[in-house]
């Protein structure tokens, strides 16, 4: 299945957030989007699925533009697992991954699809969490959950934003290992958002590297985690090494932000514009995850 993004752009209001991200990604693969804070990141991926609808440009799943496909359709190609989620309602965690099964749910289909529920609950090892509320579990149980109902999906394009971020160091291994084996064994494109630059290194078939709203440079990871590359998009000093042939990224400090240097993101640019002005512009400055 491919995957083509062609020149989109998005702002919010006034505040330019895309810039002219062309792709072309096709499965099976397994592609990890790296960059800071407030880039992009995020919107790229609602781009891709219909939560938001590009300023200009158009996005293409096998040539038909995603504007033009109703979301039960799309949910059957495109699975998805949200950075974190609200939901709240005391749904047991079977009940919960069981609703990743919507867009394939029929008639007399039930035991099917919950056969595909539990097998998916033990090959992410949380089989002893089935009847238990959703709203009583850990954040790192939470997070496993929300990949097992995009998982049960069974789509041919799996989208994560940041799929391990509440998980310790062995889950986040563990967890990343999985989705690399799964774009092999299910013969699907895997399209990960990630702060972590090693483990990006070390399963990614391809790097997706954001700056400033933009693709900065793309490629296999030995091409794109440079030194030069770290310093100018995440103005950080390191030592890149290599690992089984995979770079390994050996932080050293991190670089000063000098006046002159260009902004890391669009909302950076606004908010130094609006201190320029003699303005806070905090107000009306959309800021990513974690945005500072």
């Amino acid at each position: 299945m491919l995957l083509k993004i062609d020149n989109i752009e998005f702002a919010y209001s006034s505040v330019p957030v895309l810039n002219d991200i062309s792709l072309d990604l096709e499965g099976p693969e397994f592609v990890s989007i790296l960059g800071p804070n407030g880039v992009g990141k995020s919107t790229l991926i609602h781009c891709i699925n219909k939560i938001l609808s590009p300023t200009s440009g158009a996005v293409f799943i096998d040539g038909k533009d995603v504007k033009d496909v109703k979301i039960k359709e799309l949910a059957k190609q495109v699975g998805y697992v949200p950075y974190s989620s609200n939901d709240a309602f005391p749904l047991t965690v079977v009940d919960t991954v069981l609703m990743g099964r919507h867009p394939h749910s029929r008639w007399g289909s039930l035991d099917e699809d919950l056969n595909i529920v539990y097998d998916t609950l033990k090959t992410l090892g949380i089989s002893h969490l089935a009847m238990r509320p959703f709203n009583e579990i850990s954040a790192g149980q939470h997070q496993k959950v929300m990949l097992a109902r995009g998982l049960v999906q069974d789509s041919k394009i799996l989208l994560l934003d940041e799929p391990t971020s509440n998980l310790d160091i062995r889950h986040q291994l563990s967890i990343t290992k999985l989705l690399k084996n799964l774009s092999v064994e299910r013969q699907i494109l895997v399209v990960m958002i990630s702060h972590d630059i090693n483990i990006a290194s070390k399963f990614a078939d391809e790097i997706i590297l954001m700056h400033q709203g933009r693709i900065f440079d793309v490629g296999p990871p030995e091409k794109v985690i440079t030194e030069d590359n770290l310093r100018k998009v995440y103005g950080v000093a390191s030592s890149v090494i290599f690992d089984e042939g995979r770079p390994h990224v050996i932080l050293k400090d991190a670089l000063p932000m000098e006046e002159g240097d260009e902004p890391r993101s669009p909302a950076m640019a606004e908010a130094r514009k609006a201190k320029a002005a003699g303005t806070t512009g905090y107000k009306n400055v959309p800021l990513e995850k974690g945005e500072i």
